[in-house]
């Protein structure tokens, strides 16, 4: 039996997102990043004062991991590249698909260990036309192919549990890490089938429970489920395209998510207004940091 909460959070910024992506917390500046996937743009919000600004990108990107107080880690449409905090500078770092220029960055995060999960995507949606790649000190190595939409990407809090999904598919897969190197140490299985069930499987986050917050796309809704994969509560929230959550505030025990409204006509947009806004469910929760990128 599936708990069903109403929604009975906030928002934490309405700055409507096309296609909001990839939250992340930086618990030293108590600060939240995500991206505008669409609208080339990474934004930014301090939570001690609300101070709120939008920072436009040269390319489309969706996924920043910190590496220190000046330096994070972002993926892009061509490949990654080192920001610099104070100036916005870009540096590039490591190529993803040089070879695949209709391919762009989606969904990843950083292992326990310090290396990164990346996954790609044909910017069109194409099947079978992307990727997840395991990106540790510079050296890139793919992991998974043939990923239509890549999602999910998450770790067990002892990094020997890896997560991912393949949107189009609609099944959260389960594959053994390498607790140290964050490589993959068998082969995946299928933890969750919803293939039947309304929306898709988006990003996901693992508390310190090892239980596993998913924002299900389509569905308007954030999920819980249990390590052995049975949802356990569905939380509500006031926009249909949820994307990706992420563990906020000084002790992680808030969770965001983003949300966008690509592809929505005038009348489903008017209908719901938090769409592409930044949202947080107001419960509270046990969550983890993403640990730092080690470059």
């Amino acid at each position: 039996m599936t708990d069903i909460y109403e929604f009975e959070g906030k928002t934490l910024c309405n700055t409507n997102s096309v296609l909001g992506e990839g939250p992340t917390y930086d618990p030293d500046s108590n600060t939240v990043w995500w991206f505008n996937i669409l609208g080339k743009e990474l934004h930014e919000l301090r939570l001690a004062t609300g101070e709120k600004k939008v920072h436009p990108l040269p390319v489309m990107a969706s996924v920043l991991a910190r590496i220190d107080a000046g330096r994070q880690l972002i993926a892009t449409e061509e490949g990654l590249f080192v920001r610099d905090v104070a100036s916005g500078n870009l540096t590039f770092y490591a190529a993803l698909e040089n070879d695949r220029p209709e391919n762009r960055s989606n969904d990843g995060r950083t292992h326990p260990s310090g290396a990164l999960w990346i996954g790609t995507m044909s910017k069109r949606a194409e099947s079978q036309a992307g990727a997840i790649y395991h990106v540790a000190a510079g050296k890139v190595t793919k992991i998974f192919n043939g990923i239509s939409i890549p999602n999910s990407i998450c770790f067990s809090p002892d990094g020997s549990i890896g997560y991912y999904t393949d949107s189009r598919i609609n099944r959260l897969m389960r594959v053994m890490v390498d607790p140290q190197t964050g490589l993959p140490a068998g082969e995946p299985i299928v933890l969750v089938d919803s293939m039947n069930e309304p929306g898709d499987i988006d990003g996901s986050v693992v508390d310190a429970d090892g239980y596993i917050w998913n924002a299900r796309w389509g569905a308007g809704v954030v999920d819980r489920y249990n390590p052995d994969g049975l949802r356990i509560s569905r939380y509500k929230v006031p926009a249909v395209q949820p994307s990706c959550p992420a563990f906020i505030g000084v002790n992680a025990d808030r969770l965001a998510v983003t949300t966008a409204w690509e592809g929505l006509d005038e009348d489903a947009r008017s209908a719901q207004p938090s769409a592409g806004a930044l949202l947080e469910l107001g419960i509270e929760v046990k969550g983890v940091f993403d640990p730092p990128y080690v470059i």
